[in-house]
């Protein structure tokens, strides 16, 4: 009589395709029956490609070809198709639920801050996190992750990810020597990106933020063709300056096909320690008319506090070193947000961004 275990076996020389793992590893195979001659198989997959289905159909029934007499019976979850995808179907991580790349057009307007601490509310909700630095000439998540210091383990020819915050991190500032310049020409940036994505040990993840580089080039490209990007978040700050760069952040990713989850703005206005009083030293509430027209919304507004620089020059950001204070609830505020625009492409399959003509504001 056949038993759970030997279909186990036998289901454990699937291999994914496009992968070394077999499903067992990637515990994709959620329940086994076995009814008298029927044997039911239920497995969920995070590929929404029917050529992947009908791989593993076909390579399941022929490890199973062996039970001649038994009736196979196997149903497989994917998401939904989406409309248009970063590229077009292609993941080299599927045991990670959600991708969300975190933008902006230029520097300095606070996107690492934002990404680190968006990373933390969503891993004080419960979800299961993982951070990538992208920002290959400027990995700056070692020092406000607090894992400056720590090297990550190498397990053969793949690399554990520091365990930080409850958050898998993994920074090329962690893989190089400390304060190297790294002066890489274009494809050396896009080879860089693509071996951080295959060679960490992330495990199944329910969301991966990614800091990328400020601008729109190589790291943004690589990325957007190694993966379904589920959704982009773009960091700027009020002054009109930033808005012109803001413009060509939020145009690349209607321009690779990426729904756009909203705008961070960041530096919005000053909260004195004293009086807790803010003031718009920097001005206010400017990114909405973006948000208007690109078709998205203000993820939130973050004001300059001095907490959030001892959080990340400390390594504890702010949403851990002062969590009931102000800023830490409007970056949980903006984590339940993107969740949820998550969520809305999960459910629907993705929102096809209209080709929408820069506006200067």
């Amino acid at each position: 009589m056949i038993n759970k275990k030997e279909i186990q076996e036998k289901l454990a020389l699937v291999i994914y395709p496009g992968f070394t793992k077999n499903i067992i590893d990637f515990n994709f195979i959620k329940e086994i029956k076995i009814e008298k001659n029927n044997i039911f198989i239920h497995m969920d997959i995070p590929s929404a490609a029917p050529k992947i289905e009908t791989q593993l159909r076909e390579e399941i029934n022929k490890r199973l070809s062996f039970l001649e007499n038994m009736k196979i019976e196997l149903s497989i979850t994917k998401p939904k198709m989406p409309r248009i995808t970063s590229s077009n179907g292609k993941n080299v991580l599927p045991n990670i639920q959600n991708f969300v790349m975190v933008s902006s057009g230029k520097g300095g307007v606070g996107k690492s801050t934002t990404t680190v601490n968006l990373a933390i509310a969503l891993a004080q909700q419960g979800k299961r996190v993982g951070l990538l630095d992208a920002d290959i000439y400027g990995p700056n998540i070692p020092r406000m992750m607090g894992i400056e210091n720590e090297q990550p383990v190498f397990l053969g020819k793949t690399i554990k990810p520091i365990l930080t915050h409850d958050i898998k991190v993994m920074s090329i500032g962690s893989l190089v020597e400390r304060g190297a310049s790294l002066i890489w020409k274009g494809a050396m940036v896009t080879q860089a990106i693509e071996q951080m994505l295959e060679d960490i040990e992330w495990g199944n993840l329910d969301v991966l933020l990614f800091d990328m580089p400020p601008g729109t080039g190589d790291a943004q490209l690589a990325l957007a063709q190694s993966l379904p990007v589920t959704s982009g978040v773009c960091v700027t700050t009020p002054q009109k300056v930033a808005l012109d760069d803001t413009i060509r952040s939020m145009d690349m990713f209607t321009q690779l096909n990426i729904p756009i989850a909203g705008i961070v703005e960041n530096m919005s206005g000053f909260i004195c320690p004293d009086s807790g009083k803010e003031y718009d030293i920097f001005g206010k509430g400017t990114t909405q008319p973006l948000a208007d027209a690109y078709k998205t919304k203000v993820l939130g507004e973050v004001p300059i506090e001095p907490a959030i620089r001892e959080g990340g020059d400390s390594g504890l950001p702010i949403t851990v070193l002062a969590p009931a204070c102000e800023t830490s609830k409007r970056y949980s505020n903006m984590a339940i947000k993107l969740w949820k625009k998550l969520l809305e492409v999960n459910e629907e399959g993705g929102v096809d961004n209209e080709k929408i003509q820069p506006t200067i504001f």
